[in-house]
Formats: C-alpha cells, structure tokens, sequence
C-alpha cells in the first residue's frame, strides 16, 4: 500500500515553516518539498539578510542626529559577514534536518501536481489528505533591446554582495528599491533611482510619497521620476549604460531591477487538482484560503498581500482549517513598512481607496515635532509625520501612515485600531507613555475632531 500522508507542503519560505510547524506539533504526518533552501526568499534574500544590512547606515543616521554622539566609519566587511551569518550562510541544513527530527519527510526538488491529492517530485509520486502551494514568487525583470548586455542584478544578488559597486542604478519605485537605495547609499555608493510613475510608493498616499522621495535625496540619492529604459548597452570599463525612452542615458556599475514580482505556479499543474489561477498566475483562494477540495495556497503565490508576515499569517489560517478549527482571513489592518531611515509605514486604506469603496473619509496630517515632544528627545533636528484616515459616518479609523523613527512599530497601534473596529471615542481616551511617538494619535484624533466634528 501507499503511504499516505496527512498534509504534503509544496514551499518551504516562512508560510509553509508555519503550517509545517503547526501540523507536525498536532501530531499530523507531513511531507514537505523544496526546491532551494527551507526558510525561502525572505531568510536568505530578502528580509532578513536586507533587515540585518540596512541596521548599519540607520545606526549613523540616529548617530548624527542625536545629542553628544556622532557617526562612525562604516566597515562593509564585518557587516557584511554579519549578514552572512543571519542568512545562514545559504545553507539549510539544519532546518532539513530539525523537521526529519520531528517526522516531517523532506523531499528536495522541484514537485508538480499529477491530480487531488498526488504531488509527484523526482521522479516519485506522493498522497496526501492536503497540498498547501506555498511557492512564493521570483523577481520579474523587465525585457529590453541590451538586457542581457549590462549588469543586471535582483534583490538576490545585492543581498549576497561580496564587494560594493561604486555606483548602481535602481529601476523601480517600490518599497524594495526604497529599502536598497537606503542600504546603499548609507555604505557610499552613489545611487540613482529610475521610476517610470511619477511617484514613489504609488499605491500609498501622495504625501507619503513626497516625504519618501525627499528623505532619499537628503542621503543623496538621485531620483528620476516618469524615467523607464529603452535600450541597455555595455560601456567603457564594463559598465552598464541605460538609454531612457525620455532621453538621457544613466551609467551605472550595475542595474538593479525592483520592478514587481512574478508567482511560482508555472509547471505547478494546479489545475489537475481543481484549482485555477487569475489574470497574472496566482492562485485563486476563498477567505479560507482553500483552492480546491483538499488544495490551499498561502503567501505570494496568492497574490493577496505580498508580505512575509501576511504568508505566517495565511499559514495559521490553513493549519487550523486542516485540524478542524474553521477560521477565516481577513486581511484589514496589516501594517506595510519600508524599513529605511526614517522607516515609512502604513495601515488599512488610502484617500482613492476609501473613495472607490464609497467611504466618506477625512483625513489630517500632523507634523511630530511641532506636536509632541518625543521626535526633541530622540533627535536635535526632528523629523517625521502622520497620517490619519477616519471613516465619517461609522466613527472609526480606517487608514493612517507615519514616516519617522520606530514607525514600524507604533503603527501597530492604528493597526489594531483599524481590525477591531475601535470607536473614535475609545482611542480619544487612551493614555499613551510620555514621551512616545504614540501621542501622535492623540493629538491627530483632536484636530480632526476639532476641524470636522467627529
């Protein structure tokens, strides 16, 4: 006879650890397949080693600005091997053999789905009551006339760096080419941000935008909006030549491409097993997640939320599912945060969203150093600002976002705001630590009510 196992996870990044992790502790018996390293893009090329690399230049930044200390020189080698060492040395070893400790089955290789219930990987077919496609996404490189002649890296080459260009070219506005040009310039390499918007940050507020754009240029990054490449070309030296459909041409070391993300499903054969995929190959899940009879699917392969915290937060959700705990996901009040300096966050919905939902919102900035006396101990030249967006009628916060110090943290209060509903009346009355950039809230939750009546 078969075996049969309870759960097969296709996926092993920090969603399919989770449902992994959950189900082997409920005493199920699981199978799990990866195809690079156990802990995915997040552990080994993206948020941890660019956390871990980005903690360097913000240290300086606080340095300068706060009384009696002063920046030091950099040194890339040790922070470097830091980073090397938060990545695990691109070696999974350990997390293959700490699941085969607690029974999991680890299969190494690229699996596919042959019909419900069957993964098939290396040539073997495995059964399962469950699959959990957990795939993730791969980074999506724009293809033009050159491409292949300049040098042409991804977030996976500048998290592995072994030795810093002079000079890069970041193509993209998102938070990821925020985040490497923050990196980047704080160890001295001059960097250039081509977008092809007319705005950073695009899906966030305008204002938001602007106070992200101005941050960079503070640290000399040089920003060209509406740019996008028409023509790549190798130059003198070997270094990378960008010729802009706008005019103009960029010379760089190197091009770094931030420029959105494609889902992992090619070859993936969902559909044997009743699942479909949408316009740009996610796959399609309800509110709990689930595909088809027997078939879930978590984190960016979802489409949904492309953040690793909402991938663990979509693991919960199927691990309970599968043991018998029907819960739902939603997916209101999860924090978006570009960890550069100062850190940008966000929570819940924009102006435009609101709108397009038919919210009649009002919204009021505040400007922290004029507000609260937080941004004066921490700083000698404070900065940073917040947003908040209320829903008039149901007297409830719906969108807020901070650009300051620790801003991804404090934003958790919004957030928590924004999921549970909290009546305006309850957030006037907290009583917020002295001093802290929370009191922001407070004194945003004031003007509002003083200007709109609410």
């Amino acid at each position: 006879m078969e075996e049969v196992f309870d759960a097969a996870i296709i996926g092993m990044g920090p969603g399919g650890e989770v449902v992994a992790d959950r189900l082997l502790t409920a005493g199920k018996k699981i199978v799990v397949f990866e195809s690079e390293l156990i802990g995915g893009e997040c552990a080994y090329w993206a948020c941890i080693p660019s956390k871990t690399i980005l903690r360097g230049p913000e240290v300086n930044i606080e340095a300068d600005g706060a009384a009696g200390a002063s920046s030091s020189t950099l040194d890339w080698e040790k922070a470097r091997d830091y980073r090397d060492y938060m990545a695990r040395h691109l070696d999974d070893s350990a997390q293959a053999e700490g699941y085969a400790r607690r029974g999991a089955t680890v299969v190494r290789g690229k699996a596919f789905i042959s019909g419900p219930g069957h993964v098939v990987a290396n040539g073997e077919q495995y059964l399962a009551h469950h699959i959990i496609i957990a795939t993730g996404t791969s980074p999506s490189v724009p293809d033009f006339p050159g491409i292949g002649d300049i040098t042409a890296w991804t977030n996976r080459e500048v998290y592995t760096l072994d030795t810093l260009p002079q000079s890069v070219a970041i193509v993209g506005g998102s938070a990821v080419a925020l985040e490497t040009a923050f990196f980047l310039s704080g160890f001295g390499v001059e960097v250039t941000v081509l977008n092809r918007s007319a705005r950073l940050l695009g899906r966030e507020e305008p204002e938001v935008s602007a106070l992200a754009e101005g941050y960079l240029r503070e640290r000399g990054v040089k920003v060209m909006a509406n740019s996008s490449v028409a023509v790549g070309r190798r130059g003198d030296g070997g270094s990378s030549i960008l010729a802009l459909r706008e005019g103009g041409e960029v010379v760089a070391d190197a091009v770094i491409f931030a420029t959105g993300r494609t889902p992992r499903t090619e070859g993936l054969d969902v559909a044997r097993a009743g699942a479909t995929l949408d316009g740009r190959g996610n796959v399609r899940v309800d509110e709990h997640c689930w595909a088809a009879e027997g078939l879930w699917a978590i984190g960016d392969v979802t489409g949904i939320m492309p953040f690793t915290h909402v991938a663990k937060y979509q693991g919960r959700i199927v691990a309970d599912c599968i043991l018998g705990r029907d819960r739902n996901a939603s997916y209101d009040g999860i924090p978006r945060v570009v960890f550069a300096a100062p850190e940008i966050a966000a929570v819940g919905l924009t102006r435009e969203q609101a709108e397009g939902r038919g919210i009649d919102a009002v919204s009021i900035q505040v400007n922290l150093p004029e507000a609260i006396a937080r941004p004066w101990t921490y700083e000698q030249d404070p900065h940073g600002d917040l947003g908040i967006l209320v829903d008039r009628h149901r007297r409830v916060l719906v969108g807020a976002w901070a650009i300051a110090p620790q801003a991804s943290e404090w934003i958790h209060q919004a957030s928590m705001a924004i999921r549970g509903e909290t009546p305006l009346q309850v957030l006037r009355d907290a009583v917020p630590q002295f001093p802290s950039y929370s009191e922001a809230y407070l004194v945003a939750l004031d003007r509002l009510g003083a200007a709109e009546g609410i």
